[in-house]
């Protein structure tokens, strides 16, 4: 994905992007789920996020609303091609700093735990079943809490359907928080299926097709 009218986050950025993700899904189901001792969340989503930035600069892109990052999008585009040894290499290098971490900040091992039992609620391996290359998957869409409600989210979601639409590509998505199914289907998208599995915790798969 490309676009002239969203800033591109570069490396420098990172950090400024790690916080505001913590900020943003500091109280996400997801993590108050796998995660649920209060205490081990605080210390360990910096370090989860740290991770997972590190990875998706490399094989994602990463898109602001501006060199403020109030709003953030990471998006896989996955009609480009890719070196797939680049890909697994980040992805390998990402699980095993994770699994670093999980265990260093719970040696209990209950939180390395939850994170195996809830893989199929982090690995989006449910677009599989959509059999579609010509897609963008969105991945992180946050907004600072400070700045909410001023259009922020709305014109990422719109600058990445516009290149969707020129494209002809589907969106896919996957959201834990029930509240947010509404502001997507706003924008066109549906529920492909619900994700439940080991938890209570539902997993909701959202696709906008082809237009």
């Amino acid at each position: 994905m490309t676009s002239d009218k969203l800033y591109r986050v570069q490396k420098e950025d990172l950090p400024k992007l790690e916080k505001l993700l913590n900020t943003c899904f500091a109280h996400d189901p997801l993590y108050e789920t796998l995660i649920p001792d209060p205490d081990i969340r605080k210390k360990l989503m910096p370090e989860l996020f740290h991770c997972d930035m590190d990875e998706f600069y490399e094989t994602c892109e990463i898109f602001a609303d501006s060199k403020d990052l109030n709003g953030v999008l990471v998006v896989s585009d996955e009609a480009e091609p890719y070196n797939f040894f680049r890909y697994y290499l980040s992805e390998a290098k990402a699980v095993l700093q994770t699994d670093t971490f999980l265990i260093k900040e719970d040696p209990s091992l209950k939180t390395l735990h939850n994170f195996l039992k809830g893989e199929d609620y982090l690995n989006s391996s449910w677009t599989d079943q959509l059999h579609q290359n010509q897609r963008l998957h969105i991945i992180y869409l946050a907004v600072s809490p400070s700045v909410q409600h001023h259009g922020i989210a709305a014109n990422l979601m719109n600058e990445t359907i516009a290149y969707a639409t020129r494209h002809n590509l589907m969106i896919s998505l996957e959201t834990h928080n029930p509240k947010n199914v509404e502001f997507y289907q706003h924008f066109g998208f549906k529920i492909y299926g619900v994700v439940e599995k080991n938890f209570s915790l539902k997993q909701y798969c959202l696709i906008r097709e082809i237009q």
